[in-house]
């Protein structure tokens, strides 16, 4: 990310309308506070968890398991998570789904052991489809944050990075179903994380057929439009707008220093 996309990240609030999602954190809570369906808040957890296993199956990695006894601990996990009800154990005020997804994971495997069906693919659930291309990338980012001092540092580095991505594919398909997808792939790069640095202005501008006052006006709002996104990701697993603030900078802090 650039340094002033990275600074407007860290002013922005959540509107009320991402803290208090029905689909989200919040549900979670509610349930297990008595306060709403469990169906609904499994469907809730379920959603939130996705982008959760590849920062939990790299914390599993940075404890010495294999790739393969990984992905079954992983998957194992969220069955567990879902079976005994943990989230009915949150405290309401300490309540940050990162933080709570990550203490369930340490007491977990610090019991695996002891659990016959921990280490069969999945422990017999069928919690989270995977597919090979989203395992080969979970072991890619593990792989690239190995060396990372600590077990916890490497959760946290591939929490914001899979937050990126996250962002990225819902700003992708926004664009896309604007019927905007060419000129998304070519304002890709602005935001930056590639492989190599964008193009000039002057040159894109040519080959997009437009002024150059034009493509920085849409450099302009696709940055905008991906802080926003960062920011739903990030409301999506918090019940407060003071939590959302905390895990903001949280990001914040551990992309500038990644």
């Amino acid at each position: 990310m650039e340094a002033s996309d990275v600074k407007a990240l860290g002013g922005s609030g959540c509107r009320q309308g991402d803290l208090f999602s029905p689909t989200h954190w919040s549900v979670v809570l509610a349930a297990g506070r008595g306060e709403s369906e469990p169906e609904v808040a499994q469907a809730a957890l379920a959603d939130l968890c996705q982008i959760y296993w590849t920062p939990l199956y790299s914390f599993v990695r940075s404890r010495g398991y294999t790739v393969h006894d990984a992905q079954d601990l992983t998957q194992s996990f969220f069955g567990y998570l879902i079976e005994h009800k943990i989230y009915k154990r949150v405290d309401p005020h300490k309540g940050r789904f990162r933080s709570f997804l990550l203490a369930s994971l340490k007491n977990f495997l610090a019991h695996a052991s002891h659990r016959e069906r921990t280490l069969k693919r999945g422990g017999g659930q069928k919690f989270l489809p995977l597919h090979e291309e989203q395992i080969e990338n979970a072991e890619s980012l593990f792989q690239t944050h190995s060396s990372t001092s600590s077990e916890d540092r490497v959760f946290e580095r591939s929490w914001a990075a899979a937050l990126v991505t996250a962002g990225l594919e819902r700003l992708a398909a926004d664009y896309k179903r604007e019927s905007k997808e060419k000129l998304f792939n070519e304002l890709r790069a602005f935001l930056g994380g590639g492989a190599s640095p964008p193009p000039p202005y002057a040159e894109l501008a040519v080959r997009l057929r437009m002024s150059e006052s034009t493509l920085r006006s849409h450099v302009t709002r696709l940055r905008a439009r991906y802080r926003e996104v960062l920011h739903a990701e990030v409301c999506r697993t918090v019940e407060t707008e003071a939590q959302a603030q905390e895990e903001l900078h949280v990001l914040l802090r551990v992309l500038t220093e990644s």
